[in-house]
């Protein structure tokens, strides 16, 4: 892949802090609810989904000075902002509170309730 120059990379990160509206608290404890298992694509019935490994990895990008986040750091940040972005326009009618599309999102950092 790649490398990002560092203003990239600098966009990278300001986009990456849009996207995940939920503080490293508030995502933690959202990891560990079955809801937040409950959704995302799985391979196999007793894997975590890809969503819940991407809320476990921004954790700890939460976590991370920003002067220490590797290129890998970057390229997940990307992932996130992608997904969110993308996962956003999909937005269902109605009440979303108790949606898989809502716990989806949460899953990779973003609470749409928040907005």
């Amino acid at each position: 892949m790649a490398q990002h120059t560092q203003t990239e990379n600098e966009t990278t990160l300001r986009e990456f802090r849009e996207a995940v509206n939920m503080s490293v608290k508030e995502l933690e404890s959202w990891l560990k609810t079955e809801d937040s298992k409950s959704v995302g694509i799985k391979e196999h019935e007793s894997d975590e989904s890809t969503g819940h490994q991407s809320g476990r990895y921004i954790v700890e990008l939460l976590h991370k000075k920003s002067s220490s986040y590797s290129q890998d750091d970057y390229n997940q940040m990307r992932r996130v902002v992608s997904y969110v972005h993308r996962h956003l326009a999909q937005k269902p009618s109605g009440d979303i509170e108790h949606t898989r599309w809502r716990y989806s999102l949460k899953n990779w950092g973003h609470d749409p309730l928040k907005d």
